[in-house]
């Protein structure tokens, strides 16, 4: 069912309540938290610039990292304020709270194209419960809802379903901002019948994060590409040894499910025929999580199905990159949700980055439509510069996953039918 988005909205002089997805990553520098990459920032611009030139009073809620309930002030929204500002070229407002009487006072204040962003909404537990007093608290200063953190709407919290409930109650509209719809028609409209070949690339670490997704594209893929950790779980259901490798043994049978569908379905379903490896060696030092730090010595190109007891894969290896690339070089329609190996580590990144190329090859020279799901992979691309040469990039990381699982997603059933 279509949503009802900004476009189809009379915003003038209404106070719209805008849910993004400002989780942007940050550090401390010099005592002070800078944001290391702005992009989901920049991807809301749009749907701003839209309600800001349509006259609405716009109120933003987000949320940064886990602060579990707590105001912690590494975890404060002022930072993005200020970048925001910066990148529309006019005031952000920034109240240092969500709810209560000094937001309330400060929307009263806005004026037609005004934008104030609200402080973490996962200050309170009742977030993340989606407490219903407390979206009644968030949703007093609404007249509009709109919805543009695809990444978020996976989740029934409070920002993301309870106020959109609430508005919608109460006979206002709530509709999807211009990032949501992007993302609503890649990832279902486009995949729903895709232009073939189509073919899916799927890597990260494990089989069982994967397998809802692998199980549903099997039904209109031509082609599966097989890459990251979860390769060595279906190289251990078919009876190779692993070594050292990231497997999950209790999910070989999943494995083998899926391998025997793809064949009764027609679909060709490619694992690595070489891969590179290393010896994994402790440094006696531990992480911040108390785990032991490991670095990893001798990387090699092993051509064999076996890898040694010692050694750990990390990466397809050349001859993979190569089928892959070809395989991919001849699609119409491309979906690739995780990298190839620890592509973070130069010398296991050249699996991701040969695929990379060949996404955006046929992309560029071919026509084809590339749909990058979320996470790693945008990161990869990113890291390759690759990033603008694509059809589509998702936001969503876990939300990307479930919704091509064919999930429904709280935040966008929350949200009113045309």
């Amino acid at each position: 069912m279509a949503k009802l988005t900004v476009n189809d909205l009379d915003v003038r002089g209404k106070r719209v309540f805008v849910r993004v997805d400002y989780n942007v990553p940050m550090e401390e520098k010099d005592g002070q938290m800078v944001i290391n990459d702005a992009t989901r920032i920049k991807e809301t611009l749009p749907t701003l610039d839209l309600l800001i030139n349509k006259g609405a009073k716009i109120i933003l809620a987000a949320h940064l990292g886990r602060p579990k309930g707590q105001r912690e002030p590494s975890m404060s929204l002022r930072p993005v304020a200020a970048k925001l500002a910066d990148m529309i070229n006019r005031p952000v407002a920034f109240v240092d709270d969500c709810i209560g009487e000094k937001v309330e006072n400060t929307v009263g204040a806005l004026k037609e194209g005004d934008v104030l962003l609200l402080e973490n909404v996962r200050y309170y537990n009742e977030e993340e419960a989606n407490d219903a007093a407390f979206a009644e608290k968030l949703a007093k200063v609404a007249d509009i809802y709109v919805n543009d953190a695809f990444g978020a709407a996976h989740r029934a919290h409070a920002s993301t379903e309870g106020v959109a409930r609430i508005v919608a109650k109460r006979g206002g509209k709530c509709a999807a901002g211009l990032l949501m719809e992007r993302e609503l028609k890649f990832l279902g409209d486009e995949l729903e019948t895709p232009a073939s070949p189509f073919v899916v690339i799927l890597g990260g670490a494990k089989v069982s994060d994967k397998i809802k997704v692998i199980d549903r594209l099997l039904e209109k893929a031509d082609t599966i590409l097989i890459g990251g950790a979860m390769a060595y779980t279906f190289k251990l259901a078919n009876g190779f040894k692993t070594g050292k490798s990231l497997v999950e043994a209790d999910k070989t049978d999943v494995a083998l499910a899926a391998i025997a569908k793809a064949a009764k379905r027609g679909v060709k379903f490619l694992l690595p025929t070489d891969n590179i490896v290393a010896t994994p060696q402790e440094t006696g030092k531990l992480n911040k999580k108390g785990k032991p730090v490991f670095e990893f010595v001798n990387p090699r190109v092993l051509a064999e199905a076996n890898i040694p007891d010692a050694e750990e894969g990390f990466d397809i290896g050349p001859a993979t990159a190569a089928t892959y690339a070809e395989v991919i070089r001849s699609a119409k329609t491309i979906l690739w949700n995780g990298p190839m190996g620890m592509f973070e580590d130069k010398r296991f990144a050249e699996g991701t980055n040969v695929v990379a190329r060949a996404v955006v090859e046929a992309t560029q020279k071919n026509g084809a439509k590339s749909i990058i799901g979320g996470g790693d992979s945008v990161k990869a691309l990113n890291v390759a510069g690759l990033g603008d040469k694509v059809t589509f990039m998702s936001t969503g990381g876990g939300a990307s996953l479930e919704f091509l699982e064919g999930s429904a997603l709280p935040g966008v059933a929350a949200l009113s039918d045309k």
